[in-house]
């Protein structure tokens, strides 16, 4: 009896950086501001998966932080801001519900922090050290509450080395645009896992750019 040749299929995993993704998404879909969050779920899903191309999909792994419960005063009204309840919490929120509902893909959270204090936002800064403005001048949008995002990016990193240890996968693709994740490129490289990054058009550092094995973006090209 004549041996049949089995072609083994590859498996891809997509990692996407959540912030970084929303950033982009607002730039590169036509009118993004209107979307609902199932909307921007059904678009994101439908982007990654064309990077599955002839391979299985193992996993989607989506990278993000719940939305800060916390309420605090604004410095030039006092006014009392819940930022729990504000119109970003709550599509972030539905958001992530809608993640949740679609096949093989998974949260991985981090968590926000506050320093309890304000910032004036930096195209003010030259026009006051100038003298061309003063603190009277600014209004509570010119101001804005300091809030550190932890977690994302070790969980990222933590995730490629185990893929790529496990051999799990043996193509991972990074919707992200951060140098920072280059030791955890290269460290796939060297597991022989073929790194493909997708900055969704978003101009990426040199350093990042040497250590991927291929640079694809699927979303069109914002103008």
């Amino acid at each position: 009896m004549k041996q049949e040749k089995y072609i083994q299929i590859g498996s891809t995993a997509i990692l996407v950086d959540g912030s970084f993704f929303l950033k982009r998404y607002y730039k590169c879909f036509p009118d993004s501001k209107k979307h609902s969050p199932k909307t921007v779920a059904k678009n994101m899903y439908t982007m990654l998966l064309k990077h599955v191309e002839e391979q299985t999909l193992y996993r989607i792994f989506y990278y993000d932080s719940p939305p800060l419960n916390k309420r605090a005063h604004n410095p030039i009204t006092s006014r009392n801001i819940n930022y729990g309840n504000t119109d970003l919490a709550k599509f972030r929120k539905e958001f992530h519900k809608e993640l949740k509902k679609l096949r093989k893909v998974a949260l991985r959270f981090g968590y926000l922090v506050s320093r309890n204090s304000w910032k004036i936002h930096s195209r003010h800064t030259k026009p006051l050290i100038k003298k061309e403005i003063t603190i009277d001048d600014l209004t509570e949008h010119d101001v804005y509450y300091e809030i550190k995002q932890k977690g994302v990016d070790i969980r990222i990193g933590l995730d490629i080395a185990s893929l790529s240890y496990k051999k799990q996968v043996n193509r991972i693709i990074l919707i992200s645009g951060d140098s920072d994740f280059v030791p955890a490129a290269k460290l796939a490289r060297r597991e022989g896992i073929d790194f493909i990054l997708d900055p969704m058009w978003h101009v990426i550092n040199d350093e990042l750019f040497e250590h991927i094995d291929g640079l694809k973006s699927l979303c069109k090209k914002p103008k």
